[in-house]
């Protein structure tokens, strides 16, 4: 799914690249997979933003996925000082633990957020009704319509629980850039987990064999839809126990034309949603998110 975002929010000149995706085996964490992409993104930029960075510039993700447990790092070479690094955990739960971060962030401050996929606003511009939790009804799995209180009674439930860290060591910008960037994370976190959901009966029925091959096809497809023709991405896996759930690599990719698929046409006559608040509270400078 995270593949089919990615083609979704990529268009000629801008978007997502996939560098690699390819098995990785850690020491401490077992056997995962490594992917790295480069994210295109000037034309969204604020104007304050894209006043001080080149027309064309790129952000490098690498994110390694030991599911239940992943690290996603993101750089620019061209701001050194400029950082995000999140870490996830998945538990089955309605997000009640409180100290599943307490060994990685035990001495320093935090904001605990928390993202409802049914009920928390969305920027209009992103809003599909049939990417809405409070109306989808999953017809393989019968998961759905997400309704108020849904989280206390809502089975099977399982909360992706992510230690947020922003870094922007940049005199007069800092905590401007800081501030931006943790509502970005957010409406990111909002948008992708809600289409996770929705998109479920895309997915639900797939080996790993088939979501490796889904992956390199649409990976394929968005590198040509942004105007980038690297050869062809070798994607595999490494054999994991039948105990072993496997998730996405990494976050925000899916068919196999330039054309516009199916899954992107908007309905014209979709209902009018209130856009997301342009602002949003967060910690101070060096304080980790929750």
């Amino acid at each position: 799914m995270i593949s089919k975002h990615s083609h979704e929010q990529s268009d000629r000149g801008e978007g997502v690249e996939v560098v690699q995706n390819e098995p990785y085996e850690d020491p401490n964490h077992g056997n995962g997979q490594l992917t790295e992409k480069r994210v295109y993104l000037n034309s969204k930029l604020p104007s304050w933003a894209r006043a001080v960075v080149p027309k064309i510039f790129y952000v490098t993700e690498k994110a390694w996925n030991y599911y239940p447990y992943t690290i996603t790092a993101l750089q620019c070479s061209f701001l050194p000082k400029f950082s995000i690094h999140i870490e996830t955990k998945y538990e089955d739960n309605k997000g009640s633990n409180d100290s599943i971060f307490d060994k990685e962030a035990k001495d320093l401050e935090r904001e605990v957020c928390f993202i409802d996929i049914a009920s928390d606003e969305i920027p209009e511009r992103y809003y599909k009704e049939s990417e809405d939790p409070k109306y989808f009804k999953s017809q393989k799995t019968g998961r759905g319509q997400l309704k108020e209180g849904w989280r206390e009674t809502h089975q099977p439930i399982m909360c992706s629980y992510k230690l947020v860290t922003v870094k922007f060591e940049v005199w007069g910008l800092q905590t401007r850039v800081e501030q931006f960037v943790h509502k970005v994370v957010r409406d990111i976190l909002l948008i992708g987990h809600r289409q996770a959901f929705a998109w479920v009966d895309e997915w639900y029925d797939m080996t790993m064999d088939e979501v490796r091959e889904f992956e390199r096809a649409t990976q394929e497809a968005t590198n040509k839809k942004i105007g980038i023709f690297p050869p062809a991405i070798s994607i595999s896996s490494i054999s994991m126990p039948s105990s072993t759930r496997s998730a996405p690599s990494s976050a925000p990719s899916t068919p196999l034309s330039t054309d516009a698929p199916e899954f992107l046409t908007v309905p014209k006559d979709r209902p009018r949603k209130k856009s997301a608040p342009e602002t949003l509270t967060l910690p101070d400078l060096g304080k980790k998110t929750l």
